[in-house]
């Protein structure tokens, strides 16, 4: 089977359920520019990725070849998916491909996807139909096949034939069309607006008239690919312009923890508008010797404190007791549970057992008053956690008297390659913020860049989730501009939150 997916606008977030289940599925996955590549993430690691983008004036492979190429891989008893920006049918071309595949006698199926038409200038604050200014809207091609004699557009009745025009592809023409529209009866005053890369953090909008969008777009060198909208909805922009007042849009800023646990803080500062790249510079991955873990599992029953640093460490854990035939309810119920920080209690929560304290500072030091000194003595305290990490706590509690056990529950490992593009993006100045959340993933960034991370950031703000973090960049001589005074993710997003916006007002 071929599957024709329409990739949606730009934001990965308007793809379709449809859509992620033939990706998951797919064999092969041929995409072209339009198309977010970080669906690429859904595909199967064994998944063949087949690029096939164009670019204006620069094509990289013709609609035949590509019809050629989908007709070969069918012919192979291949899973694919077509993966095409915005709706196959909508000026994509998809009604070709489709056409080859028929004429070859192979399998196809349509998944269409969100538009571009009329979800780019939704995120621009233009609904292309309103009750009081548009009862029609007409989505047009502003860029033809060039090896055609005439033009299929008309658009003398198209300037009359509908409140709303939305063109395709059609920046590079706009002085031409926009004098063709007034020659058919549109007023030059017409409100316009062109909208580059919509749907996504880098979207840049115009906004002018038939008269003057030509030369707006000129000036503010505006270049495909762009959506142009003509009529008078245009004027609610001004009114509705909820994407690009976001407080953190048009941001750039990296994000360094592990892929695994990225995801929460990826999400709340791309819902905040800003454009995530993350860069993980730790792995999570078992540890090379079970026996240490093992070892403290089949001892459950004899400790009196479990002790959790991190959601890894409660995972890891969990996985291990499953790995035996056990879950959470082996550990004893006189031993008390003390977890670092409200998500790593959340999750031990999940799992069904009660928290018994959670430090109001979340780091070790501040554990060890709420646990208590003095009466630990002789009690046996198990802290599963990463292979290397902070001796604090362990050396704090065996001064109090505690018998301390500290099996590697896992490793955070260097994660590999990947870095030039992001060194390269840092030494143009084009990364406003780079975040840590440990100070391994600190470690790691230095290791990664090459060990001149305080050279890298010097243009580039630094913000950290506590004190420790900070403190590990500050030793790799990085300035730290903002630490989270909760030390927390929702903590770090509100510090990149106010350091940027204050920024912005600077």
């Amino acid at each position: 089977m071929i599957y024709l997916v329409g990739s949606g606008p730009g934001d990965p977030g308007l793809f379709t359920l449809r859509g992620l289940e033939c990706i998951r599925k797919a064999d092969a996955i041929v995409y072209d520019r339009l198309a977010p590549e970080s669906l690429l993430q859904h595909a199967r690691p064994d998944a063949e990725k087949i690029y096939v983008g164009k670019r204006p004036g620069n094509p990289s492979m013709s609609q035949e070849e590509i019809n050629a190429l989908l007709v070969e891989l069918g012919r192979a008893g291949r899973e694919v998916v077509r993966l095409k920006g915005g709706d196959p049918f909508i000026f994509g071309r998809g009604g070709e491909e489709a056409l080859a595949l028929r004429a070859a006698g192979l399998p196809f199926e349509i998944v269409p996807g969100v538009s571009s038409g009329y979800a780019v200038p939704a995120y621009a604050g233009i609904p292309v139909t309103h009750r009081r200014l548009a009862a029609s809207v007409a989505f047009v091609t502003g860029h033809e096949d060039p090896t055609k004699e005439h033009s299929d557009v008309d658009w003398d009745r198209l300037a009359r034939g509908a409140d709303t025009l939305v063109l395709f592809m059609g920046v590079g023409r706009l002085r031409e069309i926009s004098e063709a529209l007034i020659t058919g009866g549109r007023s030059p005053d017409t409100p316009v607006a062109c909208i580059r890369w919509g749907t996504r953090p880098d979207q840049r909008t115009v906004t002018g008239t038939l008269e003057d969008i030509a030369e707006r777009a000129r000036e503010a060198e505006l270049k495909p690919p762009a959506i142009t909208v003509v009529g008078e909805v245009v004027s609610l922009r001004e009114e509705l312009n909820w994407f690009e007042e976001r407080p953190l849009f048009g941001r750039r800023i990296v994000v360094t923890r592990a892929r695994a646990q990225a995801g929460e803080l990826s999400r709340r500062l791309s819902a905040l508008g800003a454009e995530v790249i993350e860069f993980p510079t730790i792995e999570i991955r078992p540890p090379r010797d079970f026996g240490p873990l093992d070892e403290a599992i089949r001892e459950l029953e004899s400790f009196d404190w479990l002790i959790f640093t991190s959601v890894n460490g409660v995972d890891a854990f969990c996985e291990r007791l499953n790995h035996h035939g056990l879950d959470l309810r082996s550990i004893p119920k006189e031993a008390k549970i003390a977890a670092i920080g409200p998500a790593t209690s959340r999750r031990i929560e999940e799992r069904g057992l009660r928290v018994d304290v959670v430090p109001e500072e979340y780091r070790a030091e501040a554990l060890l008053e709420e646990v208590g000194g003095s009466s630990l003595s002789g009690r046996r305290v198990l802290i599963p956690r990463a292979k290397v990490a902070r001796e604090v706590l362990p050396e704090r509690l065996r001064e109090a008297g505690a018998e301390v056990v500290v099996p590697p529950a896992y490793e955070a490992v260097p994660a590999a390659g990947g870095s030039e593009r992001l060194v390269e993006l840092l030494e143009k100045g084009a990364v406003d913020c780079v975040t840590f959340t440990a100070s391994s993933t600190v470690e790691n960034f230095v290791r990664a860049v090459g060990g001149s991370a305080g050279r890298l950031l010097e243009n580039t703000r630094v913000a950290c989730i506590g004190p420790v973090t900070a403190g590990t960049a500050r030793r790799h001589g990085m300035r730290v501009d903002a630490e989270a005074g909760e030390y927390t993710i929702p903590g770090l997003v509100d510090a990149v939150r106010e350091l940027l916006t204050a920024a912005r007002t600077i």
